[in-house]
């Protein structure tokens, strides 16, 4: 009798199953990209809700032992000097550059460098993006994080909005946020009304809030109003706050 033939074919070896872990360092990169991943997500959120509400408050304030006196007001309703009077102070290039200043921050390295009194090369918006999203000290991790955070702000909030929130959370003075509440602390009537002269001298404390006075200014801080103060007109005249128009 014939012998009867295995029919069957030869299976090949089953690969053992996949637990689905993989190799340790790529579990141990799944927490970092998940962390960067939610603070991306979480940073633009934020800026897009800052968009359309006023940032409630800020760590600035919060860390602030004097209090914190401030009073919102919209860049409609504020006077025009203003505005014209921090880009004439701070950032002359304000309407021209997307965020970054690169001939003032070189300008600032240089000057640095042969000592005296440390200048900054931040534009509005890199204040802006620091004193509503981050703190006041700090290295390279938080100017790494300023950087991030003007990119947001330039790119979904736009100039107007930027000096907007940036006249209502700078600090005018000691426990004093905002040229609001800086022209009722020193002036005794708001923001709406201001002279050449008196928005002059809230620019002029921006830089030193804690260590200048808006009010009968002497030294550097009452020759630096008076320069500000002249070169409004030149704001004004130049168009060089055409972009919150």
């Amino acid at each position: 009798m014939a012998t009867r033939q295995n029919s069957a074919k030869a299976r090949p070896a089953r690969k053992p199953r996949s637990t689905g872990a993989g190799p340790a360092w790529r579990r141990w990169l799944r927490w970092p990209v998940r962390i960067v991943g939610g603070f991306l997500l979480l940073s633009v959120a934020m800026v897009l809700i800052y968009r359309f509400v006023p940032p409630p408050v800020t760590l600035t304030m919060l860390l602030d032992r004097n209090g914190i006196t401030k009073d919102w007001m919209s860049l409609s309703e504020m006077d025009p000097d203003m505005a014209r009077a921090a880009i004439a102070g701070e950032d002359g290039k304000f309407c021209l550059h997307h965020g970054f200043d690169a001939e003032a921050i070189e300008k600032a390295i240089r000057h640095n460098e042969r000592g005296g009194r440390i200048r900054g090369g931040s534009t509005i918006s890199q204040q802006t993006a620091k004193n509503v999203f981050l703190w006041q000290n700090g290295g390279f991790f938080r100017k790494g994080l300023e950087a991030w955070f003007t990119l947001l702000i330039e790119a979904l909030w736009g100039k107007r909005r930027i000096m907007e929130v940036y006249l209502n959370v700078a600090e005018t003075g000691i426990g004093t946020y905002g040229a609001n509440a800086g022209a009722m602390r020193y002036f005794g009537h708001d923001a709406s009304t201001l002279t050449k002269q008196e928005a002059a001298r809230i620019a002029a404390v921006l830089p030193l809030p804690k260590k200048r006075e808006a009010i009968a200014p002497s030294g550097f801080t009452r020759r630096y109003g008076a320069t500000i103060a002249r070169r409004i007109e030149i704001v004004r005249q130049q168009g060089l706050d055409a972009c919150l128009k």
